[in-house]
């Protein structure tokens, strides 16, 4: 990842009636290494969440977000190790009426990664998301990338409030451009 605090990784867009983010980098690390980051649990609670459950393809987990007080239900649809993993998953009602965020609703997440020398490309696609808070998604999955970059380079992740307050006019013009 560069060093650039003001990039932008994502792209927005709409299928059907629903919002799509789509986010794409570069990291420091190979195939095997960054697709570890992605499905291993105690690694996946080091820079998005904790997971648990079966993680397996067909399997069955929950996820919870503590930066965002979130949790959710899930399922593997997709395990091609290492370059594709695709989940659905849905925020539980009792997370949905602790929060202010909108009703529960289902998404998918789908990771793809490629390699490219020593460094590989992760791609994050997520779909079904509400059109109406697209752009707080996207800065949202933005800052979840920028956390997996740093905890892959031993390093702190930015400090989220202003990183947020960086990213939501950015994802907010992109989002006015699918309206």
């Amino acid at each position: 990842m560069s060093d650039s605090t003001s990039r932008v990784l994502g792209r927005l867009g709409v299928v059907g009636d629903a919002g799509v983010v789509r986010i794409e980098d570069r990291y420091d690390t190979g195939i095997d290494d960054l697709w570890a980051a992605v499905t291993d649990p105690d690694r996946l609670a080091r820079w998005y969440g904790k997971v648990e459950g079966d993680l397996r393809l067909g399997g069955s987990f929950t996820v919870y977000v503590e930066s965002a007080e979130l949790e959710s239900i899930g399922q593997v649809e997709v395990c091609e190790a290492p370059a594709r993993l695709r989940v659905t998953t849905r925020e539980t009602d009792e997370s949905a009426h602790r929060g202010d965020g909108p009703p529960p609703f289902r998404q998918t997440i789908e990771a793809t990664l490629i390699a490219d020398g020593s460094q590989t490309i992760l791609t994050i696609e997520i779909a079904g998301l509400p059109l109406d808070k697209i752009e707080y998604f996207g800065a949202g999955w933005q800052l979840r990338a920028e956390n997996l970059a740093a905890y892959l380079t031993h390093q702190e992740p930015p400090d989220p409030e202003p990183r947020w307050a960086d990213l939501v006019p950015a994802y907010q013009h992109l989002a006015a451009t699918i309206r």
